[in-house]
């Protein structure tokens, strides 16, 4: 057996925690195949000894791992690499450089932009709204968020630097984001490697701008978030649709298409998929970033709402692993302050990032850098995380609320499964009961159905207990007419 420490680097001056630092050393050995399926690991005492650190830790680091189904613990007698891990062929790691970050360009090919320096109509606002899944501004910090803005527009220095160079966003809120994503999503990566854009949904654009093109084609889920379908669409690329089911984007049908045409990207939410919310298995994960490296396509990674789970620690993202450059990930914190704030950022090998920025400032010159800098600010001064602390106990509350709302008066017209984490649930009416007959109204809306699946998203982290109560009783009194 490999000895297992090779497989794990320990760096005390990390902000990373060791035990996570420990989970990912082990889960990177399973997916690179030194680890293989059913093998059994080192007991805790015994790897805390050839590590030097504590038991607890190591405990911690196994429970993590159990929790993202990369290990099999069997109290009191041994823990094992999970059977549902598939054989892989072990690499050297002497002779093996797999490269983890954004430290090299992307060697796919990918459109060069020359860098040129050159209505709704008003609505009635109904009483009850179900929405897609968005955050509670009541419980927003945008107060403090405000109070750093406006103190930054009256410093000679604070509107010098908010006000130069931020096509790619400004330098602090980018240095910011380097330690955060590395504390909070486990990427490596530089301030070079960072555009800030206005939301998720530029972010998905400008990469389909450069990775797409008439006669590309391009993978999605069916069903998708049609906004970035429609973005894909308009590049003139072929969208080829591959089931969703509940381990996620079907990698096996994604592998079948690949062996019959070139594929240039592959979108995918791995986290929490948009609309069915379901979660990327640890297998599929694997299996994609392979998939990427032997076909030579892009992934797009849309990880809107990646910090809200409640079971256990989120997965952590593709772009975390070994990808060779070929991850674009795209976040986003309209989903943690407020969907009206647009400040989402990408994450990508250097060369792509500049093309993007090039292409950026064809259209918007440049971001708020006023806000930008107060979001670093917020994020320095630990409010954000202590927001998102406070936001996630709340809004698991509430994912709980409504599902005992939902068993008590309206099981005999749904089913659903209740996903781990996210803002929303995927709803699906039974047989009988059709999604287009219900009626938007005056005083009821829901913002995201699906007539083809019969189903709808119903977002509970804008509503507290008694709206959440009102919007179900409601709902109820519809399909009761139907």
């Amino acid at each position: 057996m490999i000895p297992i420490e090779r497989n794990i680097a320990i760096d005390k001056t990390s902000k990373i925690p060791i035990y996570q630092q420990i989970a990912m050393g082990i889960s990177t050995a399973i997916r690179k195949g030194s680890l293989k399926a059913g093998m059994v690991l080192p007991g805790t005492r015994e790897l805390a000894k050839i590590l030097q650190v504590h038991r607890k830790t190591v405990i911690a680091a196994y429970d993590e791992l159990q929790a993202q189904d990369w290990v099999r613990i069997v109290p009191r007698k041994h823990v094992t690499v999970s059977e549902r891990i598939p054989v892989l062929k072990p690499q050297s790691w002497e002779n093996t450089i797999t490269q983890v970050g954004y430290a090299t360009n992307m060697t796919l090919h990918f459109r060069q932009i020359v860098d040129n320096p050159a209505h709704n109509a008003p609505f009635k606002i109904p009483d009850i709204t179900i929405d897609d899944g968005y955050p509670d501004v009541r419980l927003s910090p945008i107060a403090a968020l405000l109070k750093t803005y406006r103190s930054n527009t009256s410093r000679k220095y604070a509107i010098k630097t908010a006000n130069t160079g931020t096509a790619q966003g400004t330098p602090k809120l980018r240095e910011t984001l380097v330690s955060y994503l590395s504390e909070t999503r486990g990427l490596n990566c530089t301030a070079d490697n960072i555009l800030i854009t206005h939301g998720a949904q530029m972010s998905i654009y400008l990469a389909a701008q450069l990775l797409l093109h008439s006669g590309a084609r391009i993978i999605v889920g069916q069903p998708n978030y049609p906004v970035a379908d429609q973005v894909f669409e308009q590049t003139g690329a072929q969208l080829l649709k591959v089931n969703v089911d509940t381990h996620g984007i079907d990698t096996d049908a994604i592998e079948l298409i690949c062996r019959k045409e070139k594929i240039n990207a592959v979108y995918v939410v791995p986290h929490h998929h948009y609309p069915t919310t379901v979660t990327l298995s640890v297998e599929r994960r694997m299996k994609l970033l392979e998939l990427s490296e032997r076909y030579a396509f892009a992934i797009i990674e849309d990880d809107y709402d990646y910090d809200y789970h409640y079971t256990s620690s989120p997965y952590l993202p593709l772009a975390s692993s070994g990808h060779n450059g070929n991850v674009i990930y795209i976040g986003s914190f309209s989903k943690i302050l407020d969907p009206s704030l647009r400040m989402g950022f990408m994450v990508a090998p250097q060369n792509f990032i500049v093309q993007c920025t090039a292409l950026r400032k064809l259209i918007d010159v440049g971001g708020d850098g006023y806000m930008q800098n107060a979001l670093a600010t917020l994020i320095q001064d630990g409010e954000l995380k202590r927001h998102l602390k406070k936001a996630k106990k709340c809004y698991h509350q509430r994912r709980d609320f409504l599902d005992t709302l939902l068993q008590e008066h309206l099981s005999r017209y749904i089913s659903y499964t209740l996903p781990s984490g996210g803002m929303a649930i995927w709803i699906r009416l039974r047989e009988g009961y059709s999604i287009s007959r219900l009626k938007t109204t005056d005083c009821f809306y829901i913002a995201r159905t699906d007539s083809e699946q019969n189903a709808f998203r119903f977002g509970f982290a804008s509503l507290n207990e008694t709206e959440l109560t009102e919007a179900v009783l409601y709902f109820k009194s519809m399909l009761t007419n139907i």
